[in-house]
């Protein structure tokens, strides 16, 4: 597997290493990497300050110490959401100048509280509105598995990061794919929440009406399901907390999904792989039930097209709020924003309420199976410059992002939580994504599934992470 950030706190937690030593060598890694453009913003007295304070914490109270299951693990936030207190977001745009900080999110807080020592800000395109991230502020992030290639977007820059060792795992974001497509993109695992199951307080300036979540990219399921389980939970709003639900690895319903529709085709080597994952689940004695592109047709569309409206409208918004002078923004991000502005009530209001009957039409598609397994990504990692922003033309933007990532949206307007991992890799040793999808709650489940065909070892990690032997 060559490393994780699970292996890393216990090295650090055995004496390995120090906590200072770990972000020290994260350091070199990122200076060495710098040619990827994954980290936008970057202060080393910042990580070390944490770092040395895990390393007293050590000496003067190991058992609370030990209490924090990432404690000492460098890591990177993403230059958008959060905040992280003493990291000056500017979501990819030179309308924000970097100073300043602010105070933690309710989220920052947990990742402090798991031990994490954060030291700058990772990539990510204009105000999170593309799948590659490209800001025309830079730093242009490439895929470690091959620079020509996006590493995706929104979290591109931490995923890769995570990918290329500089870090074992690192803060990201997804309102319409932006945690999922960059992992599949570079070869890591990374899972949507359910809605509500991560804090978004206390300004919530990152909700996005509901299609909006927090976590990690992460080269392990085992590392997905402890940074959930450290940071999910007693949200605060603005939905019920909707607890984990145990899991029972008993027989279940897998949905196949292999079309994507005629529109929006998904590249056979994906389809492969999407079914190759169903065989290793129903060797383990798991029901496949074929699903037609039929039964989640209308809630794709209608999840686009929410993703759309909202994000238009929010952008629209901030910049009036934050009194931004909008014409030092990209022109896509313009064109978003006069979208939001000549969005009617009305339209919006249709939009919310479809975006309801898409969580109810899932809802009823669960009554059928237990878990949705489908492709993440339709073709591989595309060239670098594939998405640009330098237009205003945003259907063709949208057409270009939902003809990369048919299924991306489904899950962040639906509200259930889904998760994509590597599945083997194509003919250019680029990974081969699959996605699951699971009722609300279910992430025990979803990532039971996902160690169970992570332990087919159809991918390994091209890279180790800083600190660990390779």
């Amino acid at each position: 597997m060559q490393g994780d950030a699970t292996e890393l706190a216990a090295a650090i937690r055995h004496g390995n290493l120090s906590a200072a030593e770990a972000l020290q060598i994260s350091l070199e890694a990122a200076a060495r990497h710098e040619p990827l453009g994954a980290i936008a913003y970057l202060d080393g007295a910042v990580g070390f300050a944490a770092a040395q304070a895990c390393d007293r914490e050590r000496q003067s109270a190991p058992e609370r110490f030990s209490a924090r299951p990432f404690a000492g693990v460098p890591t990177l936030a993403k230059d958008l959401g959060g905040p992280f207190r003493g990291l000056p977001v500017t979501a990819g745009s030179r309308l924000f100048e970097r100073k300043g900080g602010g105070a933690d999110s309710d989220l920052a807080l947990r990742f402090r509280e798991a031990g994490f020592c954060l030291f700058g800000l990772t990539t990510s395109p204009e105000f999170g509105l593309s799948l590659a991230s490209e800001p025309a502020i830079g730093p242009v992030c490439r895929n470690p598995l091959d620079s020509a290639r996006t590493a995706g977007g929104s979290s591109g820059g931490a995923a890769a990061a995570v990918a290329a060792g500089v870090v074992a795992i690192a803060h990201a974001t997804d309102a319409g794919g932006s945690i999922r497509v960059p992992a599949a993109c570079c070869g890591l695992v990374g899972m949507k929440p359910t809605r509500g199951a991560i804090p978004g307080g206390p300004s919530f300036g990152n909700h996005l009406a509901g299609i909006a979540s927090e976590l990690a990219v992460c080269r392990s399921v085992r590392d997905t399901a402890l940074i959930f389980s450290s940071l999910s939970g007693n949200a605060r709003g603005p939905v019920p907390d909707s607890p984990p639900i145990d899991f029972t690895n008993g027989r279940l319903r897998i949905g196949l999904l292999t079309d994507t529709g005629p529109t929006h085709p998904t590249d056979g080597d994906r389809l492969a792989a999407v079914t190759e994952a169903a065989r290793a689940l129903e060797a383990d004695g798991h029901v496949i039930v074929p699903l037609a592109w039929a039964d989640l047709e209308w809630s794709v569309a209608a999840s686009s097209r929410a993703f759309a409206d909202i994000v238009s409208v929010n952008l629209a918004a901030l910049i009036e709020a934050a009194v931004l002078e909008e014409s030092r923004a990209e022109p896509l991000t313009q064109a978003f924003a006069m979208r939001g502005r000549a969005l009617s009530a009305a339209r919006l209001w249709q939009t919310l309420k479809d975006a309801v009957l898409v969580s109810h039409a899932v809802w009823r598609l669960f009554d059928t199976v237990d878990c949705i397994l489908m492709p993440m990504l339709a073709a591989a990692p595309l060239a670098i410059g594939s998405f640009p922003s330098d237009h205003g033309d945003i259907d063709l933007h949208l057409e270009r992002m939902t003809a990369f990532a048919p299924l991306a949206c489904l899950a962040n307007v639906s509200g259930f939580p889904a998760l994509t991992l590597p599945f083997g890799q194509d003919e250019h040793a680029m990974p081969l994504p699959v996605q699951l999808m699971m009722p609300m709650g279910h992430e025990p489940g979803l990532l039971t599934l996902a160690a169970r065909l992570e332990a087919e070892g159809r991918w390994q990690h091209r890279f180790p992470v800083a600190g660990l032997p390779s």
